[in-house]
């Protein structure tokens, strides 16, 4: 049998010549309506993995659905192979469509459509996560019809429960840890630097959340008669607030700078390659001047800077016109993220103490609902990224570039604290795809090109 480096141009060229059918089953797929959060859709949900299910055992993998809880995840596993072991996810689950006014059709009844910068699928999960999802079952489509088999031996897990927080996921991985042990995770839920630039993934920043309430009076009082005498839950809430970063935007919480690593001069060669505009980043929302931390670039600060925000507050008397009270409680809900290896609990302490430092005498506070994840790092000397990467710049007109992200996607942390995996991140969906929202598309040159790249990333896997 011919290696997989000189079939490769074939199963390319299997891609091309086969993506009306390749389109035909996405366009199946996102006909089922599998919202996960709405129990008036579970028979859905159970469909959609079905339809997966046999869509992977069509391609002689061993492929199952396993009930949980709520909504079923599938599973699959192609025979042992050179190469790594990879583990691939998705998830088939989708938002709900709400408001339904504002489609332009029927968010299930999906179409390709002719869009701003060339066509593309319309429809509620075409680009969050079915379409990404399909791009890598549609290249292992392809390498089985041209090769006979996958080049490396791949593993997939898709579950149906991440728009809803994925209840069922922590407890199905930590069960059947032995049956998902692979060699490397690859993650489809994320997207690319740019249009014509692909991306890897590679620091994901953890969260640490909590509300504040402080509490003074036992009543709201009167401002004319205690003002000045009584202590102001609101004015001591504001000071606390405001000392959590100093004149220079940083943080000042104490240690919380702990773990927090600096760009590599490689990675920050490559980000400064990205032509990142800051200036029309912050524009977009009607802003213009960076307001972090002094002497970081925007680029930084939402990749690879921790941050502390205040995320909403409420005190005293809001509706309309006016009521002159000293609140008897003030609250603040404040998050903040993190990167490299700080420690959530470390940084919710810090802040408790923080708090207590600047309580006055007839104050109370209270920090509830306090909670916190660890950020990811995934480790680009490993040779798999390198390969990865070039494969990506092998398929698109820029070279691909190793990424942060501002947010956090938890089932990279759980692959590496549950399985001990590393992953891959890499998604070719594009800010415009209104994830989440009406009008939700997927590129078809996404869904084209990322069929592409998934089986050049395979043959480059073998390559080891």
């Amino acid at each position: 049998m011919p290696s997989p480096q000189s079939t490769l141009p074939a199963v390319l060229d299997h891609v091309d010549s086969h993506l009306d059918e390749s389109l035909d089953r996405l366009l199946a797929f996102l006909r089922l309506p599998s919202i996960s959060t709405d129990p008036a859709y579970k028979a859905d949900c159970r469909q959609a993995a079905e339809w997966l299910r046999d869509q992977l055992a069509g391609l002689g993998l061993e492929a199952r659905t396993d009930a949980t809880p709520g909504h079923p995840m599938v599973v699959a596993h192609g025979p042992a192979q050179g190469g790594p072991h990879v583990l691939f996810y998705g998830h088939y689950d989708v938002q709900p469509v709400d408001p339904l006014e504002l489609w332009h059709r029927d968010p299930f009844d999906p179409a390709i459509e002719q869009g701003a910068q060339g066509r593309v699928i319309r429809g509620r999960g075409a680009s969050d996560d079915k379409g990404q999802l399909m791009t890598f079952v549609e290249a292992c489509r392809a390498w089985i019809a041209v090769h006979g088999a996958l080049p490396v031996r791949v593993s997939m897990l898709f579950e149906g429960e991440e728009e809803s927080g994925s209840p069922s996921l922590v407890p199905y991985l930590t069960e059947q840890a032995p049956a998902l042990k692979a060699d490397l995770a690859l993650i489809c839920d994320t997207g690319m630097f740019d249009p014509q630039t692909p991306a890897i993934t590679t620091m994901l920043r953890g969260l640490a959340k909590l509300e504040l309430v402080i509490t003074g009076p036992n009543k709201d009082l009167h401002s004319g008669m205690f003002g000045g005498a009584a202590a102001n839950p609101a004015r001591v809430l504001s000071r606390i607030l405001a000392d959590l970063h100093d004149a220079d935007g940083a943080v000042t919480l104490e240690g919380f700078y702990d773990g927090v690593p600096e760009p590599g001069d490689e990675q920050r060669a490559q980000w400064d390659a990205l032509g990142f505009d800051a200036e029309a980043f912050l524009g977009a929302v009607g802003l213009s001047v960076p307001a972090g931390e002094k002497g970081r670039s925007a680029l930084e600060m939402i990749w690879s800077r921790p941050t502390c925000e205040i995320n909403g507050m409420i005190s005293g008397y809001t509706g309309a016109g006016f009521k002159t009270v000293l609140p008897a409680q003030a609250m603040a809900k404040v998050s903040f993220r993190l990167v490299g290896t700080q420690d959530p609990q470390q940084v919710l302490d810090a802040f408790r103490a923080h708090v207590e430092a600047r309580l006055p005498a007839d104050c109370t506070a209270a920090i509830v609902d306090a909670s916190g994840a660890p950020a990811s790092v995934m480790p680009i000397d490993n040779p798999a990224f390198e390969a990865a990467r070039q494969a990506l710049s092998d398929e698109w007109p820029r070279p691909a570039a190793f990424i942060g992200s501002g947010g956090s996607i938890p089932i990279a942390g759980y692959f590496q604290s549950i399985l001990g995996l590393d992953s891959i991140l890499i998604g070719f969906g594009r800010d415009d795809d209104q994830i989440h929202s009406p009008n939700e598309k997927y590129d078809l040159e996404s869904f084209h090109k990322g069929i592409r790249s998934w089986a050049r990333i395979l043959a480059a896997l073998a390559r080891g």
